[in-house]
């Protein structure tokens, strides 16, 4: 079913409205320039997972990128949770996004209006569970993540994703499931829409997030290994380093904790560490952990 023609309701600018008329000018500013950010959380049993964290980042993206959203953090919170109800789901993907609307024309933003709106919809797992079980296969992305310098590297705005997209469906195009990124260093950075972690002698490696989101479900999964005393080592990855890593998975509230099988010419074993990890997120997500 197309995402355009659903049942259901959308929180818009503060009200919900039917799920087909949700909809925004074909010259809003966004849909040209990208002036838009979004967020991806996810709902388990009704309790969306590390709701103030993304409210928070949103806002933030948007600051970033140049504007405010005129709603506070406790406002987003409330009308995630107000959709969710409103749709009747406990288990959702949720998409916060806010933009700027189409009250003038041109590269100047100025004079635009800002707007955001939040939708949920049932979404199971990222991948299928057998192919998840043995792990995705990665091509090497044609793209590499930006400079610091080049762009605004933090936020999670939508034009940071277009050479995601395009890296995407390049490797689905060639058979693969996602893609590997490096930098503008050269450095292994993340993949299309999750960060990375390998692992090799009990020790967790991940590159540093100095030109791509620190996304929250690297954070969440680095604290889980904290506590379990497992030691992580956030620096610069080199490609030629991935020849001697046994494991690597990808962290995102999408993909969740997804094993990575190859990444380009590369194999990796699914290990116990991993496989551990794994659990011990599914636990916390679904309250199963304090």
């Amino acid at each position: 079913m197309s995402f355009d023609d659903r049942d259901g309701f959308i929180w818009l600018d503060g009200k919900l409205v039917p799920w087909r008329e949700a909809n925004v000018h074909v010259l809003t500013h966004a849909l040209h320039y990208a002036s838009s950010v979004f967020e991806g959380q996810r709902a388990y049993g009704g309790r969306i997972f590390k709701l103030r964290q993304h409210s928070e980042r949103l806002r933030r993206s948007a600051e970033l990128i140049g504007f405010d959203i005129p709603w506070t953090a406790e406002e987003i919170d409330a009308a995630c949770i107000e959709v969710l109800e409103a749709n009747g789901l406990t288990d959702a993907y949720l998409r916060p996004v806010a933009w700027r609307g189409s009250e003038s024309m041109g590269v100047n933003p100025i004079g635009t209006k800002p707007h955001l709106a939040i939708a949920a919809w049932n979404w199971g797992k990222y991948y299928p569970p057998k192919k998840a079980a043995k792990g995705i296969r990665l091509d090497i992305a044609p793209w590499r993540r930006p400079a610091p310098y080049t762009a605004p590297v933090h936020a999670k705005a939508s034009g940071l994703y277009m050479i995601a997209s395009m890296s995407k469906a390049h490797a689905d195009g060639r058979g693969y499931d996602d893609a590997l990124m490096f930098d503008y260093r050269g450095q292994v950075a993340e993949a299309t829409g999750a960060n990375a972690f390998f692992i090799k002698d009990g020790v967790l490696h991940t590159p540093t997030p100095d030109c791509f989101l620190n996304g929250i479900t690297r954070q969440t999964v680095i604290e889980l290994a904290l506590k379990r005393g497992i030691e992580v080592q956030e620096r610069a990855i080199w490609p030629e380093e991935l020849e001697g890593f046994e494991s690597f998975f990808v962290t995102g509230s999408a993909a969740e904790v997804t094993f990575v099988q190859s990444a380009g010419p590369w194999s990796f074993e699914i290990g116990a560490l991993q496989q551990q990890l794994a659990r011990d997120y599914d636990d916390l997500v679904n309250g199963r952990q304090a």
